[in-house]
């Protein structure tokens, strides 16, 4: 009988102490002192940190005569690039800044100051980078080397492009991942073209995908990236009424002697000759047809994209930070950050056979109501600094846009980089 009361007594003792640390622990979670997931979901919560945080990005210490000693010649090419030394891009450098991605890449990664929300920071210790960055300047090599394609300097471009390759293949890190984790921009449709084919596997830097075969480079592991606009950003389109503001309906200039789906730029312009409020010009790239573009296209409705030599041009992007809603004729075309921007919310698109034929294109953008038109006009506005690559980055620019793709392809490296290592046989998935 004792014994009953003493294990009755024992029993309560022990409901009354789980009672407490129930107790304990709901209170502790309510006012945030425990984060239950730690202990239960450890995976759930490293996997949303890791979204959260930024990229952590090794850039490798090259020479300067793979990068920035192709804008400042006066330094000595074995001196360390630092936030402090950093050459400016040109503002006289015409239509080659359309190509300098890279550029801003490096500089990003170079910046040590504050910055709201970066997407990628640089790590002095490879063996804690998620990703490595190569900084040479493939496209401004080309067009300072190569641009001729036969001309003699043409020589020292594929000579770079030899050494880069052999410094990468002796590398422990390309080595451990086959290049897998590296990023290389290659924005130029010419940029890296002795010998890109060896670099198939790293994470390449687009604009398109116009000069790349499918199996060198492709949306599942390459990022598509912006041209740097051109043309002056709009900063002050605040009329009463925009849509009246904007007399021409639809401008173009440009070169309309192309190759590939670009010859519908020349089958445009007879299509498009008479009518008073369409704009469609034959001009060269000089400082005085960009500054009539900027005109050009401040005071338009539409600003026509059609497909040059590849499926892009640096067009889209002036159009877009000129608030001039683009008109996109280019049936091949990859659109940068299309998984955050839906870029039929602000464009318009037709197929190449669509605007070839007459008159069916000025047809449609008629019957496009003015309420429509606003609507796009100001989304427009609202998305373009997604568009804007800067010295120092700003949040969500589109330097830190760039990054967070490239971010968003990691967890698609380690799963190549994994089962890389483990197969005894060629990969099926690659046959």
């Amino acid at each position: 009988m004792e014994h009953r009361e003493i294990s009755k007594m024992f029993e309560k003792a022990i409901l009354s102490l789980i009672f407490l640390l129930l107790l304990v622990i709901t209170y502790s979670v309510f006012i945030g002192t425990v984060d239950i997931r730690s202990h239960f979901f450890p995976l759930l919560q490293s996997t949303a940190q890791s979204c959260s945080a930024p990229l952590r990005v090794y850039m490798y210490d090259l020479p300067r005569r793979f990068h920035v000693g192709m804008l400042d010649h006066s330094s000595p090419d074995g001196l360390p690039v630092t936030s402090e030394n950093l050459p400016r891009w040109p503002r006289s450098s015409g239509i080659k800044r359309q190509h300098s991605v890279e550029y801003w890449l490096m500089a990003s990664l170079l910046y040590d100051g504050e910055s709201e929300e970066r997407e990628a920071v640089r790590v002095s210790d490879p063996d804690t980078a998620q990703a490595f960055f190569v900084p040479f300047f493939s496209s401004l090599s080309f067009n300072t080397h190569g641009h001729n394609m036969t001309d003699p300097d043409t020589e020292f471009d594929r000579q770079l492009q030899i050494e880069i390759l052999e410094f990468l293949r002796n590398s422990k890190y390309w080595q451990k991942s086959g290049g897998r984790d590296h990023v290389i921009p290659m924005t130029h449709p010419n940029a890296f073209r002795f010998l890109r084919q060896q670099l198939n596997a790293s994470i390449l830097i687009v604009a398109d995908f116009g000069r790349y075969p499918r199996s060198m480079s492709n949306l599942s592991k390459d990022v598509v990236a912006p041209y740097v606009h051109v043309v002056e950003s709009f900063t002050d389109d605040n009329p009463p009424d925009p849509f009246v503001a904007r007399k021409t309906l639809l401008f173009f200039q440009g070169n309309t002697i192309r190759k590939d789906e670009g010859k519908v730029r020349a089958k445009l312009a007879k299509i498009l000759t008479g009518y008073d409020d369409v704009h469609y010009e034959r001009s060269a790239p000089t400082t005085k047809s960009i500054k009539e573009s900027t005109e050009g296209m401040r005071s338009s409705k539409f600003c026509l994209h059609p497909a040059g030599d590849t499926p892009s041009s640096c067009r889209l992007f002036d159009a877009i930070v000129s608030h001039c809603v683009p008109v996109i004729v280019s049936d091949r075309i990859e659109l940068p950050f299309e998984d955050e921007i839906d870029y039929s919310e602000f464009s318009v698109f037709f197929s190449i056979k669509e605007a070839g034929q007459p008159g069916y294109m000025i047809d449609q953008l008629r019957q496009i109501p003015k309420e429509r038109w606003i609507e796009m006009w100001q989304r427009l506005k609202s998305i373009s600094h997604y568009y804007e690559f800067q010295y120092p980055p700003k949040k969500e620019d589109a330097v830190n846009m760039v990054w967070r793709q490239v971010k968003n392809k990691i967890p698609g490296v380690q799963l190549a980089v994994h089962r890389h290592r483990r197969l005894k046989i060629p990969d099926w998935w690659s046959i």
